[in-house]
């Protein structure tokens, strides 16, 4: 299986004026857990990291250290994500049936989530990785006054990886072009397109590191693990 890891964000949220997948958690960079996952996980045969060339130099470093067995292509990113996966989708190997994209910055995807999600891409045209909303959601206006309060049993919470058939998904990106959307994800693009995607259980673990507080969460679940 195919994986793109869109790595091309400063990360203003977090704060810092580098690329936020260099911050360490546990002494290792962001990045690196997320290669490491990706180097354990079975199904996954090559690696295409989507970043700015600036941040090359670093990346190459850290993979110099982590000494990974599988074949990993640098990508140039986009000025958003939606650029940097239409570039990766372009820079992917012919033989490409699928895909799976993983954001760097959720580097507590465990290599069994990654394996679940490529065997079961195989088997339709779309998927992400999703958990159900425990918290109960209130849609507001621009006021900050609620108008509605959706049935939670029907909301998931999308995370990454998400799956798909590369010929469908660079169908999708070239609407999107042609028509001017913006999304934040690439499952917005079939829906868009009404192309079905399917949920795959995800994991309460697989937080997107954003902020410096989950920077905190991040170290405690990997310590957690290691304790487990």
């Amino acid at each position: 299986m195919y994986l793109l890891i869109p790595a091309a964000g400063i990360g203003k949220r977090m704060g810092c004026d580098r690329n936020k997948l260099l911050l360490e958690v546990r002494s290792q960079p962001i990045i690196a857990w997320t290669l490491l996952a990706a180097q354990a996980a079975s199904e996954i045969s090559w690696i295409g990291i989507i970043s700015q060339p600036t941040d090359w130099p670093d990346f190459k470093s850290i993979l110099a250290n982590l000494q990974l067995t599988k074949p990993v292509e640098f990508i140039l990113g986009g000025s958003t994500r939606q650029e940097s996966v239409y570039n990766g989708l372009q820079a992917l190997p012919t033989a490409a049936e699928q895909v799976l994209i993983h954001d760097g910055a959720r580097c507590l995807a465990t290599p069994d989530l990654l394996n679940s999600c490529a065997q079961a891409i195989r088997h339709c045209s779309g998927l992400i990785a999703a958990v159900p909303v425990k918290d109960t959601i209130k849609v507001v206006d621009e006021n900050g006054i609620i108008q509605s309060t959706p049935d939670r049993r029907n909301l998931w919470a999308a995370q990454t990886p998400q799956g798909f058939n590369v010929e469908l998904l660079k169908q999708c990106h070239a609407e999107g072009v042609r028509q001017a959307w913006e999304v934040t994800d690439d499952a917005a693009l079939f829906e868009k397109c009404g192309i079905e995607v399917q949920i795959v259980e995800g994991e309460e673990t697989n937080l997107k590191v954003t902020t410096p507080q989950d920077l905190a969460i991040a170290e405690f679940i990997l310590n957690s693990r290691d304790n487990s």
